[in-house]
């Protein structure tokens, strides 16, 4: 396709690629696309009279909105105020990074603050700055994360045997929401049970609108909520039908009845929603953070979470979402880091959104992993999903930090999704709420998603989500269910996350069950980073699972591929080789282990057919060819050189066992060539043939064409140095020192 007249072709390429699909604006202040600092913003300021605030960023309490009004109420501190405010705001930037204030000063003195004057800080910090304060202000010392877990068609047994899968890999809180409510009581039901079945403690949640997600959570069968927004502007406040005292309401509802919640906010919610009164999105945020603490929510999920689309399209937008889940930390909330929503059409810019929270370390460091296909992901495609999973596991390999997720074969996954898959099933039969035959269940156990599985009827599946509200089935049901069917160690799991809501224990900030049913949180694992040597570390045992990712090949397993080719030439050594005054030569030489214990190229040709082309295409030049062993060197270069010193003709063509080939000079330094053919796995037998001929062809003095590779943009290093380096350790065992040696050639009957 021809480019547009007065436009490049590179031009015309770039249009193609999948950054081009993002759309991003300059700052608008007026319509609240601004990430920091908009000209609207209040100054900070407080003024506190008999021991009540009456001015909060340069507003009256005559002139208090419901927010300012709460916030003066129950979200800042007048004992602190007046020393907090009138902190310079680098000297407190400053602080936060620094190792010499502790992080319980840093709480005190923002209990004190108004959000113009958190904002205003936060916005002087650099992303490292930020980074260091994560990594010092985060509540809970050890990291954890959460997944979602959902399907297109909300397949009961597929939300079990998923959420197994995502608990055998590490995540210890799965979320679910559903297209269709009616469906939401049946889908929260098949999740609790799957998450139970590779270890007890895993933390679940639907994520519906508040009457059903409440309703669930009363009748136990979910844990946790998280789905409790609040907003940065009153108007949009208003909008929801919502106050803060009504959210506060509702936080109390679910903590009275064990059950863990945290508020959500986010930046570009009130752009979104034409409320953002030409403020910043920090400075919205700060009010929404300010708000959650004040109305006694443990912590919060926050970091642009639906609206990152918004804040990642204005300049300094990454930034201002990283400010914003280090203000929560700040607020001494638990804080769940929002990568729950793709960001970006391009893999680089959306790691690049994400990696900075991993290597600092968040209470959770994810909102919402996508653990199943993103054509599943029925909240919309997160940050990472399924087809990430790889990937994720090696960054954490690659950078140490603790990711949490832990990579497992379907030796351990495919049992534990049948048992779930089993155990859901039961359920849903002794409850009499749907059926599935064999050949679904064991359709659900290999599924990498819904597409792999029956489109079940969803009237029934929403038929059965009636049936349980109407029949007040609640988890102690489950329980039974589970029981009666033989799934004991199950219904006790389950069971267990039921009494652990009368306890309370996972009600503290920042709380999650371990696999033991021990509590994290920020009462019992507190954070103690100060600096380098403090803080969380992966154990040495912990290091060395996340090593263990699914493509790591041992030196064994690397070499394997050559046994089978052993013997495919017959290499003959018969004496040391000499010059011979024959100027229509070429001579070859091969590298120490060539056909000695290195039998397959890079390529995956064998030694012995790349060495049938290459004399094949000396011989069709009608030069002779003759073969030599250089055993002192593993150097390609000086092998050629080598060989060409013997030739009689001065030219020579070196290979070693991997496939790498050249062709070389006696008169030319031992590192320069004629021809270099340095991409192994690229070299066909073709081009090996090609080389033969071309090396003939400077043998009588002509200037042939050079061979080229063929185009690939396939990184080869990451795929071959592990088999490379492999390969020339069995060079180095056959190095041995003397004189080139003459080699007979010949091939198996």
């Amino acid at each position: 396709m021809e480019p547009a007249e007065g436009t490049s072709r590179r031009s015309a390429f770039y249009a193609t690629r999948t950054i081009s699909r993002d759309v991003v604006v300059p700052e608008y202040p007026e319509l609240g696309l601004i990430a920091f600092a908009s000209p609207n913003d209040p100054e900070p300021s407080i003024r506190v009279e008999n021991g009540r605030i009456v001015e909060i960023d340069g507003r009256t309490e005559a002139d208090f909105d419901l927010i300012d009004a709460f916030l003066a109420s129950h979200g800042i501190n007048p004992a602190v105020a007046e020393e907090a405010m009138a902190l310079d705001d680098l000297a407190f930037a400053r602080m936060l990074c620094g190792h010499d204030v502790p992080r319980t000063e840093i709480l005190r003195l923002v209990e004190g603050m108004t959000p113009a004057k958190v904002a205003r800080i936060l916005g002087l910090l650099s992303p490292l700055e930020l980074m260091q304060a994560m990594a010092k202000m985060r509540a809970r010392r050890t990291p954890s994360i959460q997944a979602h877990v959902t399907n297109r068609i909300d397949h009961p047994l597929l939300i079990a045997a998923d959420a197994a899968s995502a608990v055998a890999l590490g995540f210890r809180e799965l979320e679910t929401t559903v297209p269709v409510l009616r469906d939401a009581p049946l889908v929260a039901l098949a999740l609790l049970i799957g998450s139970q079945v590779p270890a007890p403690g895993a933390l679940t949640q639907c994520s519906v609108e508040e009457k059903t997600e409440l309703e669930l959570g009363l009748r136990g069968l979910t844990t946790y909520a998280e789905t409790v927004s609040v907003y940065g502007t009153e108007q949009v406040f208003l909008d929801g039908d919502d106050t803060p005292w009504s959210k506060a309401l509702l936080a109390s509802s679910y903590a009275s009845r064990g059950l863990k919640m945290r508020f959500t906010s986010g930046s570009g919610a009130e752009v979104l929603m034409g409320g953002a009164e030409g403020k910043s999105m920090l400075y919205l945020e700060a009010r929404c953070v300010a708000i959650t603490r004040a109305a006694g929510s443990q912590g919060t999920q926050n970091g642009g979470i639906d609206g990152i689309n918004v804040t990642g399209s204005v300049p300094n937008g990454m930034r201002e979402i990283l400010a914003e889940n280090v203000m929560a930390t700040l607020y001494g909330l638990e804080s769940c880091t929002g990568n729950d929503t793709q960001m970006s059409a391009s893999d680089i810019r959306r790691t690049a959104h994400t990696l900075p929270l991993l290597l600092a370390g968040s209470d959770f460091l994810f909102s919402g992993f996508g653990s199943i296909p993103s054509y599943d992901n029925t909240f919309g495609a997160s940050n990472f999903n399924a087809e990430d999973i790889d990937d994720y596991m090696m960054i954490q390999r690659d950078w140490g930090f603790e990711g949490v997720l832990r990579s497992q074969g379907d030796d351990t996954l495919l049992p534990l999704r049948r048992r779930a898959a089993e155990a859901c099933r039961a359920v849903l039969d002794e409850l009499d709420l749907m059926t599935f035959d064999d050949a679904e269940l064991e359709r659900v156990v290999t599924a990498h998603g819904s597409l792999d599985v029956s489109e079940h009827q969803t009237d029934e599946t929403a038929r059965a989500g009636d049936a349980i509200i109407e029949r007040e089935i609640t988890a102690v049901d489950v329980v039974r269910a589970l029981s009666i069917r033989g799934f004991e160690l199950e219904a006790e799991r389950v069971l267990e996350m039921t009494r652990q809501r009368l306890f309370g224990d996972h009600l503290q900030t920042s709380a999650i069950f371990a696999e033991d049913m021990s509590v994290l949180s920020a009462l019992t694992d507190p954070n103690d980073y100060a600096g380098p040597g403090t803080g969380y570390r992966p154990s040495s045992v912990r290091l060395d699972e996340m090593a263990r990712v699914r493509q790591e090949r041992s030196h064994v397993e690397l070499l394997a591929e050559q046994a089978p080719h052993a013997g495919c030439v017959v290499l003959t050594e018969r004496g040391p080789a000499a010059i011979r005054p024959r100027p229509d030569e070429v001579v070859i030489g091969i590298s120490p282990a060539f056909g000695v214990d290195v039998w397959l190229t890079l390529s995956g040709l064998t030694v012995g057919e790349a060495l049938r082309q290459i004399l094949a295409g000396i011989e069709e030049e009608g030069v002779h060819a003759r073969v030599v062993r250089v055993t002192h060197s593993l150097d390609l270069g000086m092998i050629g050189w080598t060989a060409a010193n013997l030739s009689g003709s001065g030219v020579a063509l070196g290979i070693q066992g991997k496939g790498t080939a050249l062709i070389h000079r006696a008169d030319l330094p031992t590192l320069a060539n004629l021809e270099l053919l340095s991409m192994a796995p690229l070299i066909d037998d073709s081009r090996y043939r090609l080389m033969g001929r071309n090396a003939a062809r400077h043998a009588r003095g002509e200037k042939p064409s050079p061979v080229l590779l063929p185009e690939s943009g396939e990184p080869m290093g990451p795929r071959y140095h592990a088999k490379v380096v492999a390969l020339i350790n069995r060079e180095s065992q056959c190095l041995r020192a003397g004189n080139p040696q003459e080699i007979e050639v010949t091939w198996p009957s």
